[in-house]
C-alpha cells in the first residue's frame, strides 16, 4: 500500500487466478468479466515486475470500466495494494468510478472520431516518389572524377600563371 514498497506479485498472480479468465503464453492474462474481457499485463522495470496494467479496449461499453473498476479496487483491497490510473494520475477510490468513466468516454470518442494521422507529414509522398524514381546509370568512377579534378586543377593553374607571367614582362 505504501508508495515504494515491495509489490508482491505471487499473491497478485495467486488472487487473479482465482478469479475467470486464463493465461497467455507471453505472460499476459486476460481476464474475464462478465462485461467483456480486460488484459493484464505486468509492468517490469530492469526485469522486476513493479504493477500490474490492466488494459481495456476502447469501446462505447461504461459499464465494462464499472465492472473493472469494481474488481480491480476488490482485488487491490485483497492483496493490499493501491489502484493507480495514470491518466488521472491518482489513487482511485470508490467515489472516482464517474471521473474514470468519464474520461474513459472521452478518450474513446476521440479514438472514434478523430481524423487519422501520420506519424511524419510528408511520408508517404516521399515514398511515392523514391519508388518512381530511376537512376539514369552508373555514373562516373571515383578515379575518373579525381582524373578530371586533377586536369582542370592544372588547367586553372596555367591559366593564372600565364596571366601573371605576363604582368610581369609588361604585356
Amino acid at each position: 500500500m505504501a508508495p515504494g514498497g515491495p509489490y508482491d506479485a505471487a499473491r497478485v498472480d495467486a488472487l487473479l487466478a482465482a478469479r475467470s479468465g486464463a493465461v497467455r503464453p507471453d505472460g499476459a492474462r486476460d481476464w474475464a468479466l462478465s462485461q467483456g474481457n480486460v488484459e493484464v499485463t505486468p509492468l517490469r522495470d530492469q526485469g522486476r515486475v513493479m504493477a500490474l496494467e490492466l488494459r481495456v479496449p476502447l469501446l462505447e461499453h461504461p459499464d465494462l470500466i464499472r465492472e473493472v473498476l469494481k474488481e480491480a479496487a476488490a482485488l487491490a483491497r485483497e492483496a493490499k495494494l493501491r489502484l493507480f490510473d495514470p491518466q488521472l494520475g491518482q489513487v482511485l477510490a470508490a467515489s472516482d468510478t464517474e471521473r474514470v468513466v468519464a474520461q474513459y468516454a472521452r478518450t474513446e470518442q476521440y479514438a472514434r472520431t478523430a481524423p487519422r494521422m501520420e506519424i511524419t507529414p510528408g511520408l508517404a509522398e516521399a515514398m511515392d516518389a523514391a519508388a518512381r524514381y530511376a537512376p539514369k546509370g552508373p555514373g562516373m568512377s571515383l578515379p575518373m572524377k579525381l582524373i578530371l579534378f586533377g586536369v582542370g586543377g592544372f588547367a586553372i593553374l596555367y591559366f593564372v600563371m600565364t596571366s601573371l607571367v605576363r604582368q610581369l614582362n609588361g604585356e
